[in-house]
């Protein structure tokens, strides 16, 4: 038993130091391996990015819930006349079309630390109606027909998406999506880049 202990030490000697041998002991150039290895693997991380961000094609990023007041009149041979009053909230998305995204909009300076990405204007997506929640006051003898009381119907729903739409336009909201829309392609950039061992590098969208 105890002439064993040595032979398996030997072993391990031998073992040990035939590893030591095969290794190559010139040294290293660390500071441009990584370099390099930071360079093409910050290059795919965006480049994955974007591929991402392009597939989901539109991003939402912001939603106003307001509610359209509007009145359609119709008249029949001069005479008989018909008024209905809409009152119906709405939903309007803002988003980011993203189809066209490409690295050409994405610029990375290594020196700076520094991402820029140049986004597409925001743009309102189709409006979602409440038609549930809706108030309808119709009046005038056109009103006692079903059908013109239908086709005052639809004329308001025309009003009332341009109505929406007008409102969804206005600086103060337009301009609390954009602000939505960066911080948003940002951590949509920066999350994939830390995960990627790169927290020390900055993204700043901005549009174009």
């Amino acid at each position: 038993m105890n002439g064993a202990v040595p032979l398996l030490i030997v072993s391990h000697l031998a073992v040990a130091s035939g590893v030591y041998a095969l290794t190559d002991r010139r040294p290293v150039d660390t500071e441009v391996k990584n370099e390099g290895f930071f360079r093409v693997d910050t290059t795919r991380v965006l480049a994955a990015t974007v591929e991402s961000l392009r597939t989901d094609n539109k991003l939402v990023v912001f939603s106003y819930k307001g509610t359209a007041k509007v009145e359609a009149q119709r008249t029949l041979w001069w005479i008989l006349g018909g008024t209905q009053e809409l009152s119906v909230p709405a939903v309007v998305p803002y988003h980011l079309d993203l189809s066209n995204l490409s690295l050409g909009d994405v610029t990375y300076n290594d020196t700076a630390k520094l991402v820029t990405v140049r986004l597409p204007k925001v743009t309102l997506g189709d409006i979602a109606f409440q038609p549930e929640n809706a108030t309808t006051i119709n009046g005038g003898i056109l009103s006692w027909s079903e059908g013109q009381v239908e086709a005052l119907g639809k004329l308001n729903y025309r009003n009332a998406r341009r109505a929406m739409v007008a409102q969804a336009q206005q600086p103060g909201l337009l301009d609390t999506a954009r602000k939505q829309a960066i911080t948003n392609i940002q951590s949509y950039f920066e999350i994939p880049l830390r995960i990627a061992g790169r927290p020390d590098v900055r993204v700043v969208a901005t549009f174009r």
